[in-house]
């Protein structure tokens, strides 16, 4: 485990406890009290440098939770010795290099799979069924907002560091979502803010509305945010004969009065998707699953986010499959 933070905390660390086919044997965090603690917590050795972790370890994989500009040297570090990585969002800091690492992961031999979970839930797999039961899909309407109260702290308010704000990190999942369920847009236009927070100093965008279409007549718009609360996590898709709404933990289809014909929730105890995940990935890298979230597939990720900050620099649409 590489970067002992909120997310390798909360979520990796209890999934791999709760694994029955990944054992853990070494934790690594710049911070030395962090990587202290969790040493005696998790009775595995506990590094300050992942380099050396590699040389002394024998791993056949690592979970990889550090700010996004340090996850290139990582995949690298990985590749050198062979281990496979299941790396936290995004993929990478920019399209060029996600086109890099994902030349080098083939060149190695390794697998890397972006931890895109909604992939692995039932609620989230059930969408593609019951769009098919709405008529001509024209328009769709998603969102994902949460609240941090000052978004200029820390790496995730440094463009430099984190690659851009809200559609490069919280935004990549349900950009994921839009492009498993209906592809790559044929156009993107995107506004973003740093206003937030005027008296705070910081150019990683805050908010963003992003607008894509399809050549098909589907459209759609997406907002995101780091400063706009509740919690909220949703994709609406609505058609000539009806509407599926997904959220978190539940997915309905409705009439076009808003009537629900249909519902499907799920409750999970925590944390069975994130070991999900782990275990999927161990199968991964034995042969007996495929890789649902490879380099090769987040190229068109990373070209949706591309054309959203391309689109806000030149005021223009942007063509995301003509950037790769």
């Amino acid at each position: 485990m590489i970067g002992l933070g909120q997310q390798a905390i909360n979520d990796h660390l209890p999934a791999l406890a709760a694994s029955h086919s990944v054992n853990l044997v070494a934790v690594c965090d710049e911070n030395p009290a962090i990587a202290h603690e969790q040493h005696h917590l998790r009775q595995v050795p506990g590094y300050t440098d992942f380099r050396e972790m590699f040389t002394a370890e024998e791993l056949d994989f690592v979970v990889v939770c550090v700010p996004h500009d340090i996850g290139r040297t990582v995949i690298e570090t990985a590749a050198q010795h062979g281990v496979h990585v299941l790396k936290e969002k995004p993929f990478a800091t920019n399209l060029t290099e996600a086109i890099e690492l994902a030349a080098l992961c083939e060149q190695a031999g390794i697998e890397l799979m972006v931890t895109l979970q909604r992939r692995f839930n039932p609620i989230y797999s059930s969408f593609t069924q019951l769009a098919d039961q709405i008529g001509t899909r024209f328009l769709v309407d998603a969102r994902y907002t949460l609240h941090v109260d000052d978004p200029s702290e820390g790496w995730r308010g440094v463009t430099a560091k984190a690659g851009g704000g809200c559609v490069i990190d919280l935004g990549y999942h349900l950009i994921d979502l839009i492009l498993w369920y209906f592809g790559l847009p044929d156009s993107i236009t995107a506004d973003l803010s740093i206003s937030a927070r005027p008296d705070r100093s910081y150019d990683a965008e805050d908010t963003a509305l992003v607008h894509f279409s399809y050549d098909s007549g589907l459209y759609g718009s997406l907002l995101l945010s780091r400063f706009m609360g509740p919690k909220a996590e949703e994709i609406r898709l609505v058609g000539s004969d009806g509407i599926v709404h997904l959220e978190r933990g539940c997915i309905r289809r409705l009439t076009n009065g808003g009537e629900v014909i249909e519902s499907l929730r799920r409750e999970q105890a925590w944390p069975s998707a994130a070991a999900c995940q782990i275990d999927y990935f161990q199968r991964v890298i034995d042969g007996t699953r495929p890789n649902l979230s490879g380099p090769a597939d987040n190229l068109a990720h990373m070209a949706f986010v591309t054309a959203c900050y391309e689109s806000a620099r030149t005021h223009t649409p942007i063509n995301p499959k003509e950037l790769l």
